[in-house]
């Protein structure tokens, strides 16, 4: 996966399928290193099994020196005061690694009520922390309190999510890149050229190089099963599994391609279905991805 013009950037979100099986992250850690991903993610969900992220991003830096550490990071619910020092210190300790994704949390009566916030209050709720985050982190004081620890990045970044119109006009507000999922490369263009329409009204420019997607994929031996076309049509039942899912090797590189012929070239693939070995599924990839190119 190259493009002559971008940096393209390829990493993992390390979703079910781990949360109870410690080695088995560690080894999928160790795999991503060694066959040339850029990152690993972990995703921020509270009531389904996946990690912490913070905490197994933390182990993540202290087992491998080049790998990069990102979460899509529930912010609303947390104290912004805590989790800016707690974020810089991993940044810190990580030589620069970690790679944030700000999001909302997912609209489930048992996800609300683990964060303890109202729907409707979450999108303010963002921005505020976000605004208080990046005062620490500059060395600016917040209320009295000023931290001793900041990022080693300067800035560092925070990327948004989020497709209606109000989530695309905060990315052009106050994003530092932007970064879906389930959709379609004319979506996405088009989504792109909104954010980059909100960001001007506010004088701002973000980075041609801050898009990015994320894409699943399917073993090309198991195809799209039932119970993947049944998670697309949840979320998009506009959609056919065929239209946001690559199958095998070959056709998550199509999909990848797609993205990059319309400026995107920062990618968090997964696979739809948890994987038996989670280190066999990102082997199986690699190579046809060129990570190591």
């Amino acid at each position: 996966m190259k493009d002559a013009h971008m940096k393209v950037r390829i990493g993992v979100a390390a979703g079910a399928g781990v949360a109870d099986d410690g080695p088995a992250f560690l080894e999928l850690v160790d795999a991503l290193d060694e066959l040339g991903y850029d990152s690993i993610w972990v995703p921020d969900i509270i009531t389904t099994p996946t990690l912490d992220p913070i905490a197994a991003l933390s182990v993540a830096a202290g087992r491998r020196s080049r790998l990069k550490l990102g979460t899509h990071l529930i912010i609303p619910g947390r104290n912004p005061v805590l989790l800016a020092k707690q974020l810089a210190t991993l940044d810190q300790l990580s030589n620069g690694r970690l790679l944030l994704m700000a999001v909302l949390g997912l609209r489930q009566p048992a996800e609300l009520a683990a964060q303890g916030v109202e729907a409707g209050d979450r999108p303010a709720m963002l921005e505020e922390s976000l605004q208080i985050m990046r005062t620490l982190w500059a060395g600016d004081e917040h209320d009295g309190v000023r931290l001793a620890v900041r990022p080693h990045q300067e800035p560092l970044e925070l990327w948004l999510g989020g497709q209606v119109p109000a989530a695309l006009r905060r990315c052009g507000r106050i994003g530092e890149g932007w970064m879906p999922g389930m959709v379609t490369p004319a979506e996405a263009r088009e989504s792109r050229e909104q954010i980059e329409a909100a960001a001007a009204t506010h004088n701002r420019i973000i980075d041609a190089e801050h898009f990015g997607m994320n894409v699943s994929w399917v073993s090309a031996t198991t195809g799209i099963t039932d119970d993947v076309r049944a998670a697309v049509a949840s979320r998009r039942s506009d959609l056919a599994a065929e239209d946001v899912i690559g199958i095998g090797p070959d056709g998550l590189a199509e999909k990848l391609q797609a993205f990059l012929d319309v400026g995107f070239s920062k990618f968090v693939v997964r696979p739809a279905r948890t994987p038996a070995l989670w280190s066999d599924a990102v082997a199986e990839v690699a190579d046809v991805l060129r990570l190591q190119s």
